[in-house]
């Protein structure tokens, strides 16, 4: 646990949240790390009329603007209603303010409907021993959401530009006194992919995504999920952070951002 921090959000009433210090961002005490509201709003949309015989395949978030801390407002529709797909959609409300926007598209499942085939390879990169926690260049250690997550490198690092294998794992729920589903863990942790996998100096330069799509073939297993991260940057200044998403397990899915690359 993150010591005297209960949960990422404290619930306040239907749809209705406050932010804790463990979303802090790195580039701002006030504003949130993309990570956690894109958990909650997968949330919402996995508690939103909930169908047992549906799950999330793809989730795509788009950020309109800096995330503050705060009361934040969360309203959650359906915009395709459908038998054996449907889209949902989340929306993040901040000081009257859009923030994120969310859509979701949740497939129907039925045990026994298809032949499994399983990913490849099977087996993961193996879980490294505890490691001493570092972060990017210039970041207060200090800052919420890096001490909310647990990171265990097994190649690369926040150190080096270049691709990463990093095994992430929050230390506390995403939502006080509610259960944390597989897929919210993954949203916490996916939007770092742009920064474990950075190619240029953090120092130097800024890596910008505004948008995050996760798109899965099975639910998550367990407390672990490992990024095998890589960013890759083209002269005219865009870029693309990828990354494929794997548990004890196996592979589950992946995760991709476009980026604005800038010197600062």
């Amino acid at each position: 646990m993150m010591a005297g921090v209960d949960a990422f959000y404290l619930p306040v009433s239907d749809g209705v949240f406050d932010s804790t210090v463990a979303t802090e961002s790195p580039w701002g005490h006030g504003l949130q790390h993309g990570g956690p509201p894109s958990a909650l709003l997968a949330y919402a949309i996995e508690t939103y009329e909930p169908r047992p015989d549906m799950a999330i395949g793809r989730i795509s978030m788009d950020f309109l603007g800096p995330i503050p801390q705060g009361r934040i407002t969360v309203t959650t529709e359906v915009l395709r209603p459908g038998r054996r797909v449907e889209l949902a959609e989340a929306t993040l409300v901040v000081d009257g303010r859009t923030a994120v926007v969310a859509r979701a598209w949740r497939i129907g499942t039925a045990a026994g409907a298809a032949t499994p085939v399983p990913a490849q390879p099977a087996t993961p990169t193996p879980l490294p021993p505890p490691q001493d926690q570092a972060y990017l260049y210039g970041v207060d250690p200090s800052w919420g959401y890096g001490r909310a997550i647990e990171w265990r490198f097994a190649k690369g690092s926040y150190a080096e530009p270049g691709p990463a294998t990093v095994w992430a794992r929050p230390r506390i729920p995403l939502v006080a006194d509610a259960p944390t589903s597989g897929l919210q863990r993954t949203l916490t942790v996916a939007d770092s992919i742009n920064g474990v996998s950075a190619e240029l100096k953090v120092a130097d330069w800024l890596f910008i995504p505004p948008s995050l799509t996760v798109t899965v073939h099975r639910e998550p297993e367990g407390d672990w999920i490992l990024l095998d991260a890589t960013t890759t940057v083209a002269a005219v200044g865009t870029g693309m952070a990828h990354a494929t998403l794997s548990d004890t397990t196996g592979e589950f899915g992946v995760a991709t951002q476009p980026l604005l690359v800038q010197r600062r």
